[in-house]
């Protein structure tokens, strides 16, 4: 690889053969890769290693591979996602792509076709990046945003509203650019359970509506009217703001 920063693959996999057999391929092809072994594990990795690529089976203990895929998506619509998988028929592969999914192989495959799609999506993926204009496609693209009189400034982590200025708690940013990325897109309490908190057990749909009653309180003129962050009767909420 030309690269002299090695490109970062999680690969999310329960069957240890053979994601330690990936891994030790893949680190042998010049990346750096990193194994979870199930999809709250894999999903936790994402947010805090920053992969540069996902390999991702689909039939995951707990949490499944496309449920995993579609909680990426949310938030990311860039990060190329591989599925190897053993469901390899086509309505198998249609569920995949409907996900999101850039690339799709049906195991058990030829190691040197796994290596090559790799490289063509790592590829893709730095061409994509480096011609694209400014967009909202990835969250870390988002720097300031601005809506109606207000402003967020995700790089400070302050918002200027009706109130002044004020300091955004991580949670708080985290749910505004899930917000702001799905923008027109309705959100169901339990997507922005699973992508803003990772949700568990201990977390409540509940959680979800407090933090929407402080949004309002920041961002609209009348917070019992609200005009941006507005309700969706059995759905959940919906950021409504067009450019």
């Amino acid at each position: 690889m030309k690269e002299t920063q090695k490109k970062r693959i999680l690969i999310i996999e329960d069957d240890s053969h053979i994601a330690e057999g990936l891994k030790l391929n893949l680190s042998l092809q010049g990346y750096e890769a990193f194994i979870a072994g199930n999809g709250q594990t894999g999903l936790s990795a994402w947010k805090q290693w920053n992969p540069h690529l996902i390999v991702l089976d689909i039939m995951l203990p707990g949490i499944d591979g496309l449920t995993v895929l579609r909680r990426i998506r949310l938030e990311d619509e860039r990060l190329p996602v591989l599925i190897i998988s053993a469901k390899g028929d086509s309505e198998d592969k249609v569920k995949g792509f409907s996900c999101g999914v850039d690339d799709y192989l049906a195991k058990p495959f030829n190691l040197d076709e796994f290596l090559l799609r790799i490289e063509r999506l790592i590829k893709r993926s730095a061409w994509s990046s480096r011609n694209s204009g400014p967009g909202l496609d990835r969250a870390e693209d988002i720097k300031k945003y601005t809506f109606g009189g207000n402003t967020i400034d995700f790089q400070t982590l302050t918002a200027h509203c009706k109130q002044g200025t004020i300091r955004l708690t991580d949670q708080e940013a985290r749910l505004l650019r899930i917000f702001i990325l799905n923008r027109g897109k309705p959100l169901s309490r339990k997507d922005l359970l699973e992508v803003g908190w990772g949700y568990s057990g201990e977390t409540t749909t509940r959680t979800v509506d407090n933090f929407i009653v402080r949004l309002r309180r920041y961002f609209e003129d009348k917070p019992d009217k609200p005009v941006y962050f507005k309700s969706l009767r059995s759905i959940g909420y919906v950021f409504d703001h067009s450019e």
